[in-house]
């Protein structure tokens, strides 16, 4: 039976695809591409030779059916967009829902993603971050966003068009205040970089593909504001002794367990 593929490409390096996604769109009957002047090379480079046809954002609905039709018809149709995976801050969402509201069989040919990639290269160690792709035009729109993001207490990942960066930044600041940023350039390519900045003291060059990490805002421990020895009579007080005291303010402070216990021999 027909079905649709939803396959991913490279965001960079054309060696960066998966001889599955070689294969699937070698065998398709016609592959929608985002942008077919965009997707030629790549297919050409690999001697893909398909049936073309544009699905972008301006045509998703209408364009939509007419791939249904043709799956229905018995035509085997694989998606790709400009880079990485369809339907990541890409076309492609609506085509795979109405596929599965009509009972076609959707198949994923999974490729890389920017923010994946980006996220590895920025070092950053979290438990997870929040991807909110790019952000909508109006500033009230990305304080709204914004904030429900960083209500999470988990780093923030969004895509930037050169020509925003500095703007976005400078807007970032006055939403969620200063913040550790990572911007992540060009991966895969040539000029790949990744430049650790401040949304306050902000300077990355406004080149190439983006991928801006904000990090979580730093949970500051009321206690830090006592002095080191206060910190230490503090849990003391509360029942613990003096050798697990010294572990803890340690722990809370970010400080060597031994710095600590000479304060504690001072008391």
């Amino acid at each position: 039976m027909s079905k649709l593929y939803v396959v991913g490409t490279p965001i960079g390096n054309l060696k960066d695809i998966t001889l599955r996604a070689i294969e699937t769109l070698k065998a398709a009957d016609v592959i929608a591409c985002e942008d077919t002047r965009h997707s030629l090379p790549l297919l050409k480079h690999y001697e893909i030779n398909a049936r073309l046809i544009s699905y972008h954002k301006f045509n998703e609905a209408e364009c939509s059916e007419k791939i249904i039709e043709m799956i229905l018809g018995g035509l085997n149709v694989a998606l790709i967009s400009d880079a990485g995976m369809p339907s990541i801050s890409d076309p492609g969402a609506e085509l795979i829902f109405r596929c599965r509201e009509r009972g076609i069989e959707t198949e994923i040919v999974p490729g890389p993603t920017a923010v994946a990639s980006a996220i590895t290269l920025s070092g950053l160690k979290a438990n997870g971050f929040v991807f909110l792709g790019f952000l909508p035009e109006k500033n009230a729109d990305k304080s709204v966003i914004l904030s429900k993001a960083e209500a999470s207490g988990l780093p923030i990942a969004i895509y930037v068009a050169p020509h925003d960066l500095t703007k976005t930044a400078a807007q970032l600041l006055e939403i969620l205040g200063d913040r550790t940023v990572y911007v992540v350039r060009e991966i895969t390519k040539l000029y790949e970089s990744v430049t650790t900045t401040s949304l306050a003291d902000f300077h990355c060059e406004e080149r190439g593909e983006i991928v801006m990490i904000i990090e979580a805002a730093q949970n500051k421990n009321p206690l830090s504001a006592l002095s080191v020895k206060e910190h230490i009579a503090h849990y003391v007080s509360l029942g613990m002794d003096k050798k697990d005291a010294v572990k803890q303010v340690a722990k809370d402070r970010g400080l060597p367990k031994n710095e600590v216990y000479q304060q504690a021999l001072e008391m």
